[in-house]
């Protein structure tokens, strides 16, 4: 009767634990396993990279596609959070996100590490109607009429554009598609955009005779807050993951 009731009680025990493995989703049974503190990934909410929008409304970040393959193969949890490009900065210089993919800028030197090696890069050009004169270097803007969108810096570019000795008219879209339809209509003579986003509103609105001009090309690291646990060490990890990704298959980027 005792081993009977011990053989019960087994199963009874054994019947729990398969239940609440079931109800454990993959990522809290690599944050349960995993030696390492959850990474938060934060990301701008405007996107440099496409114009594509994900289920919850959100531009489809194709790095998130990347980082998931990087923390996966590297057994690490994470989350990704956009957020504007200033809280996500401060954010970064807090601890309170401690992984990104960026640029590289002074501002995070202090609080983070970055790659040495780019896992991506970012292309800004000029486009233009093909009977408009050609733009060799930022320089050449003074003085012209440009088309941006509201809410990207351009690494630099857009400061350049916006001071007044510079003596240029700065047309600002909302987005990407009202930016194209205003140098379709020649509201001015210049588009400043991303290659990415720029590229997939041309596939649905083309421009017969439309030229471009490379204004400035920028490479893309692993940034990690040096208050991560062994961040030296989880950096180069993911550095020597990355070498072996094909990143290009990956990200499935156009406009290349």
């Amino acid at each position: 009767m005792t081993n009977r009731h011990g053989r019960v009680g087994r199963w009874i025990v054994f019947g729990l634990t398969v239940v609440v493995m079931m109800g454990v989703g993959p990522t809290d049974r690599a944050r349960a396993e995993s030696p390492y503190p959850e990474i938060e990934y934060t990301f701008p909410n405007q996107s440099v990279w496409t114009i594509k929008l994900n289920e919850k409304g959100e531009p489809d970040n194709p790095l998130l596609r990347l980082a998931d393959a990087l923390f996966r193969e590297a057994g690490i949890p994470w989350h990704g959070k956009s957020l504007p490009v200033l809280r996500m900065f401060d954010n970064l210089q807090n601890g309170s996100s401690n992984f990104s993919m960026l640029v590289k800028t002074s501002r995070l030197m202090d609080c983070c590490l970055y790659g040495t090696l780019p896992v991506a890069s970012v292309d800004i050009r000029v486009y233009r109607h093909g009977d408009t004169a050609p733009i060799g270097k930022l320089e050449d803007l003074a003085g012209k009429s440009v088309i941006t969108i509201h809410g990207y810096s351009y690494g630099g570019i857009g400061k350049f554009i916006r001071d007044k000795p510079n003596s240029i008219t700065n047309n600002v879209a909302i987005k990407h598609e009202a930016a194209v339809d205003m140098l379709a209509a020649r509201r001015a003579d210049y588009l400043v955009d991303y290659v990415h986003p720029a590229e997939e509103v041309l596939a649905m609105k083309p421009i017969l005779g439309l030229a471009h001009d490379l204004l400035s090309s920028k490479d893309v690291y692993l940034v990690l807050s040096k208050t991560y646990p062994d961040a030296e060490k989880v950096l180069a990890r993911l550095e020597a993951i990355a070498t072996r990704l094909d990143r290009k298959a990956i990200l499935g980027l156009s406009g290349d």
